[in-house]
């Protein structure tokens, strides 16, 4: 198997080349609206970095309590201001909504990015009161996988995860030691065993895989991996790729945004 073109999602979704555009678009639409009825709060610093920055999407009156989604980009693209509009869905059920952006790599290793969003995650939470939820999208879904391992969060936060929602995430690093890319993300043996969510000790907090059913099949065997090691909810969503998956949350009453906040 190349494992190059197995992990390669654009080149097989109609259109791949325009989602970031359209993404980026909306999001702005999304932010800009927030902004109007001032329930945005932009620019909240996380840590000393340029790039340790969350934006907090706040409800109509008091939160029920706190989601954080967490982008993807194989750990080496975009930032928070790509996926504003994916808050909009748990945000009408009356929660509030961090959205971090983190350092990239090669400037960073996935370790140093975990270590961010578990920041980002422990300062949202200590903004909003009350339950947290974490959301996140292929390597945002490994992310939000990591912060349930021992010791990732203060035990005062990790007491409060209510939910963790993993999207198409990468739960075994092993296999991108033989990408091409790892010549930026550096990810060897010691990392690889460290960061996998699939080594860790299965969480307390209630857990659901999602993944698009139109999926490139190393996708959907790395949702299941891990599905199969926290032994834990697994959705296969008929019709959907690895892009438009995380349309749902968008959505108030979708499925997925049910889910997240079951």
């Amino acid at each position: 198997m190349d494992l190059d073109d197995a992990y390669a999602n654009m080149p097989y979704i109609p259109g791949g080349a325009e989602f970031p555009d359209k993404w980026a678009a909306d999001a702005d639409a999304f932010r800009k609206s927030q902004a109007l009825t001032g329930r945005a709060r932009l620019g909240l610093m996380y840590g000393h970095g340029t790039r340790e920055v969350l934006d907090l999407f706040m409800p109509e009156g008091t939160p029920k309590g706190l989601v954080v989604f967490v982008h993807g980009g194989y750990w080496m693209k975009f930032d928070r201001s790509y996926w504003s509009h994916f808050a909009a869905g748990v945000q009408a059920q009356g929660w509030a909504v961090a959205m971090p952006s983190y350092d990239l790599c090669p400037r960073v290793r996935i370790s140093d990015i975990t270590r961010q969003i578990a920041n980002a995650v422990t300062v949202a939470a200590r903004e909003i009161d009350g339950p947290v939820r974490l959301s996140g999208h292929s390597a945002g879904g490994h992310l939000v996988a990591r912060m349930c391992a021992p010791g990732v969060l203060p035990d005062d936060i990790a007491a409060r995860l209510a939910k963790i929602q993993p999207i198409s995430p990468v739960s075994d690093l092993r296999p991108l030691m033989q990408l091409t890319m790892n010549s930026d993300l550096r990810v060897d043996e010691a990392e690889a065993q460290t960061e996998s969510p699939i080594f860790q000790p299965k969480p307390t907090a209630p857990v659901t895989v999602w993944v698009g059913g139109d999926e490139r099949p190393v996708f959907l065997d790395q949702a299941r991996w891990l599905a199969e090691a926290w032994t834990c909810g697994h959705q296969v969503v008929t019709g959907k790729h690895h892009f438009d998956v995380i349309d749902a949350l968008a959505n108030p009453d979708s499925d997925m945004t049910r889910d997240l906040l079951g």
